[in-house]
């Protein structure tokens, strides 16, 4: 055992942690989403500017889904950044592989029928068709009613997995990934209707 007397901890001031040199504050990282986000569906509807919507549309594509994912991948599912972050996830895996989502949308529509209507797919339902509808989603954050946009994509993600659980080989953690994907955004537009008319 050491004979050294307990001693106060030391106690680091200003230059101790200005010299760490590491990642964002998380805080503020947050807050810069948050205001982004905001930005984006608040100031999108006030504008009377046509291209909007579309330059809305192709956020992920000019700034990269890593860069919205740094955003807002960590934020709460029922926040306008956590909404955005699963419209623009939903948006880059139908590009990714519309074959597939197409095969599961078709799966589901007759199993979930009111759901297939809200989410207003073309029929039949190709991969054309599928990032022709994800696309005007998306589109609907500049022109239409915010809380309208997270359920039509939330009825698309329900149909999708009600597809993908009648396939075979269905991968349930992929499954259980969809379904939370449509409640997470159902219940974001049901917050949104409610803060709208609140």
């Amino acid at each position: 055992m050491s004979q050294r007397p307990h001693h106060r901890p030391m106690q680091p001031g200003d230059g101790f942690f200005a010299e760490i040199v590491g990642g964002q504050d998380p805080a503020l990282v947050s807050e810069a989403a948050d205001r982004a986000a905001t930005v984006l569906v608040r100031g999108a509807r006030g504008s009377d500017d046509a291209g909007v919507a579309e330059r809305l549309l192709h956020l992920a594509d000019t700034e990269g889904i890593e860069v919205i994912a740094e955003l807002w991948s960590s934020a709460p599912a029922d926040s306008l950044a956590g909404c955005l972050w699963r419209l623009y996830l939903l948006r880059s895996w139908v590009y990714a592989d519309p074959a597939q989502v197409a095969r599961e949308f078709e799966a589901g529509r007759a199993r979930a029928q009111v759901a297939r209507v809200v989410a207003g797919v073309a029929d039949p339902p190709g991969p054309d068709e599928l990032r022709a509808m994800v696309d005007e989603v998306l589109r609907g954050i500049a022109r239409g009613d915010f809380a309208d946009v997270l359920f039509r994509a939330a009825a698309f993600a329900r149909v999708v997995a009600t597809g993908r659980a009648s396939l075979p080989g269905c991968d349930d953690v992929a499954l259980q990934r969809m379904l939370l994907l449509s409640e997470q955004l159902e219940a974001a537009g049901h917050a949104e209707l409610a803060q709208r008319l609140g």
